[in-house]
């Protein structure tokens, strides 16, 4: 269980520390052509994008992806999830020293629910659930298929609270993305065929930009707090409470208590800093760039 512990911390590390990168970058490039309010030009998001603090953000999210996959496969997922989810608290931190950003005090209250939370979780989490049916390789590719493409059919016609309705899909998204990642053969032992023909496998090539997508309308249609908050819960409870229900995962005899009080606090505590003024600095300065 400590590797994969290590492996979600990891991830959450690189993903924030990703999003901060990203962020400078962006800033780092004078787009002298758009005026207040335009879209940036392709030429200063080209820019961005070649900036050594740009790179350096992507190789980072393609780290933590891996540190992700792993923590999802050796640890509970109202564990993993979580943990992961808490790469926001790492971005406004490091905002605070790279972006001269201000926490308030309800931020800074909100990260220490969120550590402690998770620290309670790590204690009271018991072992990864290992048997399911082989539908649920296939539930998990029909779900993907249909979040998409009820997103695609809905959000452009929507008026208002399309940011909450992008984040929570793109959220959910992930959410799946992580337990396809739990129950995708192949792996262990390493198996091509049984790889190729597992329908997790697609499952998981369209969650995961799928949710990036996401997560990007949420951006540009709303306000960055409704987005990253209602990320984080589809992110959390969908494949926490899968996790239990479905694939087995168990808490520790007696811990039952601490770990629902536990996470829902780590979960609402990430809401909160995702509703974090300092979020948005770090997310819009990433604007003139397609990814946040």
């Amino acid at each position: 269980m400590l590797i994969g512990i290590l492996a979600a911390i990891f991830a959450a590390l690189a993903y924030g520390t990703a999003s901060v990168l990203q962020a400078r970058g962006a800033q780092s490039v004078d787009d002298t052509g758009a005026g207040p309010g335009e879209a940036p030009s392709l030429r200063s998001t080209i820019s961005a994008m070649l900036t050594v603090a740009f790179i350096a953000g992507m190789a980072l999210d393609g780290i933590g992806f891996l540190g992700n996959m792993v923590a999802a496969r050796m640890i509970p997922l109202f564990l993993a999830q979580p943990i992961v989810s808490a790469n926001l608290v790492v971005t406004v931190v490091l905002a605070t020293i790279v972006l001269k950003a201000k926490l308030s005090q309800r931020d800074w209250i909100a990260i220490g629910v969120v550590v402690v939370a998770l620290v309670l979780l790590g204690f009271a989490a018991g072992d990864e659930g290992r048997k399911h049916e082989w539908w649920l390789h296939w539930a998990v590719l029909v779900a993907a298929v249909i979040i998409l493409g009820l997103g695609a059919a809905i959000l452009p016609r929507m008026q208002s609270r399309v940011a909450v309705l992008a984040g929570l899909s793109g959220g959910v998204l992930f959410g799946v993305l992580a337990v396809a990642v739990r129950i995708l053969d192949g792996l262990d032992p390493f198996d091509l065929g049984e790889l190729f023909t597992d329908p997790a496998l697609y499952a998981i090539i369209l969650a995961g930009p799928g949710g990036f997508y996401m997560f990007t309308v949420a951006l540009q249609k709303g306000a960055v707090s409704a987005a990253s908050a209602s990320l984080v819960v589809g992110e959390t409870v969908v494949p926490g409470v899968i996790g239990i229900v479905v694939l087995g995962d168990t808490v520790r005899d007696g811990w039952g208590p601490v770990a629902v009080i536990a996470f829902i606090a780590a979960v609402i505590g990430a809401v909160v800093v995702a509703m974090s003024p300092v979020v948005e600095e770090v997310e819009r300065a990433g604007e003139s760039t397609p990814v946040g």
